[in-house]
Order: C-alpha cells, then sequence, then structure tokens
C-alpha cells in the first residue's frame, strides 16, 4: 500500500508565491520591520492552512459522503493549525486594534472562496481572481504594520493585485486550459491592461510587467511540464518583489 502524504501542508503550491511576495513587499517597505511582521507573517501562513483544510473538509462532506475518512482527515490540522494562528494572532490584535478590521474586511472573500470550495469548483476563475484580493492586500497590512500609511502603500499594492490577477488566466493556459484560444486571448488582454496600469504607476513596472506580458503570449502551446512554469512564476514573483521594493522603497 503506498504511503500517504502528509495531509497538514497544503498542496495548492502556486498559492505560495502569492501570500509571500505582498506581505513581504509591505514588510520590507516598512521602515520599522520587527518581530511583529515575523508574527503576523506566521500567523497568515497558518490562517491559510486551517482555512484550506476547512474548506476541503466542507467538500468533502459533500462530495465524498460514503468516505467519511476523507473529509475526517482534515478536521485535526484545521483545528491545531487554526489555534496555533490564533495565538499568534490574539497578542497582535491587542497590541494593534485595527487588525481586526483588516481580518474583517477579508471576509467577504473568504466567503466567497468557501464558497466556491463546498461546491467542488475552487478550480474556477472567478474563485482565484477573488482569492488574489485579499492576499494582496496583506501588503497593506505589513506596511502599516510598519508605519507605513495606506496612502503610501496602494500603488505597491495594486501592482501586486495586478500581476497575481494576471497569474490565474495565464497559469489555466498553460496547465488545464492550454488548448483554449479564448482563455489565451482574455489572459493577453488582461497583460495587456496591467501593463498599461503598471505603467501609470510608475514607468520601471513598465520593464517586469512588459516581461510578464512576452511570457503570457509566447508560453502557452509550448507543452511546459508544470515544475517548469511553476519555475517561471517563482522567478517572475521574485522579479516583482525586487522591483517593488527599489521603486518604492524608502
Amino acid at each position: 500500500m503506498p504511503r500517504r502524504r502528509s495531509t497538514w501542508l497544503p498542496d495548492q503550491h502556486g498559492a505560495w508565491a502569492m501570500l509571500a511576495v505582498p506581505f513581504l513587499a509591505g514588510t520590507l517597505l516598512a521602515p520599522r520591520p520587527g518581530w511583529a511582521h515575523a508574527a503576523l507573517f506566521a500567523a497568515w501562513l497558518l490562517g491559510y492552512a486551517a482555512v484550506f483544510h476547512g474548506q476541503q473538509w466542507l467538500r468533502l462532506r459533500r462530495v465524498a459522503r460514503r468516505r467519511p475518512d476523507a473529509a475526517a482527515r482534515h478536521v485535526r490540522p484545521a483545528l491545531v493549525l487554526g489555534a496555533a494562528c490564533a495565538a499568534l494572532a490574539a497578542p497582535l490584535a491587542v497590541a494593534h486594534p485595527w487588525l481586526p478590521l483588516a481580518a474583517a474586511a477579508a471576509a467577504p472573500f473568504l466567503a466567497v472562496n468557501t464558497w466556491y470550495a463546498w461546491r467542488g469548483r475552487e478550480r474556477a476563475l472567478a474563485n482565484g481572481l477573488v482569492a488574489v484580493v485579499p492576499a494582496c492586500g496583506m501588503l497593506l497590512v505589513a506596511a502599516g504594520l510598519g508605519g507605513v500609511p495606506a496612502a503610501s502603500a496602494w500603488r505597491p499594492a495594486l501592482a501586486c493585485l495586478l500581476y497575481f490577477a494576471g497569474t490565474v488566466p495565464y497559469v489555466k493556459t498553460m496547465i488545464r486550459e492550454r488548448n483554449s484560444p479564448a482563455y489565451r486571448r482574455g489572459s493577453v488582454a488582461c497583460h495587456v491592461a496591467a501593463l498599461a496600469v503598471a505603467a501609470c504607476l510608475s514607468p520601471w513596472l513598465a520593464i517586469p510587467f512588459a516581461l510578464y506580458l512576452a511570457r503570457a503570449a509566447a508560453l502557452p502551446g509550448r507543452a511546459l511540464k508544470p515544475p517548469v512554469v511553476g519555475a517561471i512564476e517563482i522567478a517572475c514573483s521574485a522579479a516583482l518583489l525586487a522591483t517593488l521594493v527599489t521603486v518604492f522603497g524608502g
């Protein structure tokens, strides 16, 4: 019998860059990054993992009624990871009372993602786009925790939103929708619009966003393996982080 992989680490590998890059950008843009950022980052990742398992429990309870163990194996990770997230987040919420308000602002997006998970439609285009919003909003949270006002952080946050929203249709053109001309056209159109907006935010942002447009136009149809697609996206995410810190850093 093959050994079952650990069920604790979410298998949504593409989500990790989206979770990390906006938060790290906000942290590095802050003049006073500190231990509070490290605690919040850990709580953010733990919260994501807990929500993932909670959503999988809901989904499997609905679609796998003949195998209750399939849903039950997500209960312990959801509870343990959720408790760890709460333990880290509680002192931060006391020290920074505005953080619960930021969490409340993300709640509607979480509700939409949970509905899609319950329906077994996590891969839906709309679900991916909705998930991008609170993830990129964490740039504002991390920056605010370091003393940067939202009026100064909205441009890098919007740049993150433009990039990660574009990855949603692009990755589909590389894997699940690789044979769909409509998806390819839509992905390229999204990247053209993102390039135009990014250039308005800063002329320097036109450089990475032009490269993102080039990869969206040139790579679909080349039968690249998923690990190669993932490696390219890691490089693109790293380029975005470096550009944001260089352009918007004080």
